[in-house]
């Protein structure tokens, strides 16, 4: 399997998608946006996209040109039928490569928070009733055109969309490891202003060590589904 991930920072890597790559044997090829050289493959060298999330907006495009480039390759690796996953701003990148909007939320979801899995017919990928997961989010978007909601949560309607049959776009992060959720709370710390839906420092980073095991499974059937 060739794989190849979209990252915009450095602080936000794979997590455990590393481990399920490294335990197939994957080929692995990396975009680091955050970086000068960054360079995009063609999509015919590549069998599984993830595009990871950051703490831009998909809106971005004339500070970050390229946004613009980045969701064209989306686009093309999705009408190609590849599997796709997308985290947080990468399911807003898919959305948006779609011609869906994606706008401020009503409110902002940050910390250890629950979703709730839609009831779908197979095939389509079902996701558990519900579940607690970790969220970092301000934006939301639109479903795109021809796509299906699969978890939605109290304070975001949109929070994962499967659209065809292999691309899957989450709001929320079922690859966070402790040292990522360490990662991105000491790089977005100034976020934390408190909310309805936004944990304190300490709350989050008291999760413990069970709930990442319980999502990262979940991350790894996600990814199973995508490359079934």
């Amino acid at each position: 399997m060739k794989a190849h991930i979209l990252q915009h920072v450095a602080f936000e890597d794979p997590g455990s998608i590393a481990s399920w790559l490294r335990q197939r044997d994957a080929r692995v090829s990396t975009t680091p946006f955050f970086e000068s050289s960054a360079r995009l493959p063609q999509p015919d060298d590549v069998d599984l996209l993830v595009v990871m999330g950051g703490p831009m907006s998909v809106n971005d495009e004339a500070a970050l040109p390229w946004l613009v480039d980045e969701k064209r390759f989306v686009r093309a690796m999705l009408q190609a039928g590849k599997p796709v996953v997308g985290i947080c701003l990468g399911a807003q990148l898919i959305a948006n490569a779609l011609g869906a909007r994606v706008y401020p939320g009503p409110r902002r979801e940050i910390g250890w928070l629950d979703i709730e899995g839609a009831a779908v017919d197979a095939p389509l990928l079902s996701l558990p009733p519900r579940e607690r997961v970790f969220h970092w989010h301000g934006e939301t978007f639109d479903l795109p055109g021809g796509a299906t909601r699969l978890a939605s949560s109290a304070g975001c309607r949109n929070q994962a969309f499967q659209w065809g049959e292999r691309a899957i776009g989450l709001q929320f992060h079922l690859e966070s490891t402790p040292q990522t959720v360490n990662a991105i709370v000491e790089h977005c710390r100034d976020e934390l202003v408190p909310d309805i839906d936004v944990q304190s420092e300490p709350v989050i980073l008291a999760e413990p060590v069970a709930s990442y095991a319980r999502i990262n499974a979940l991350m790894g059937r996600v990814l199973d589904y995508v490359t079934r």
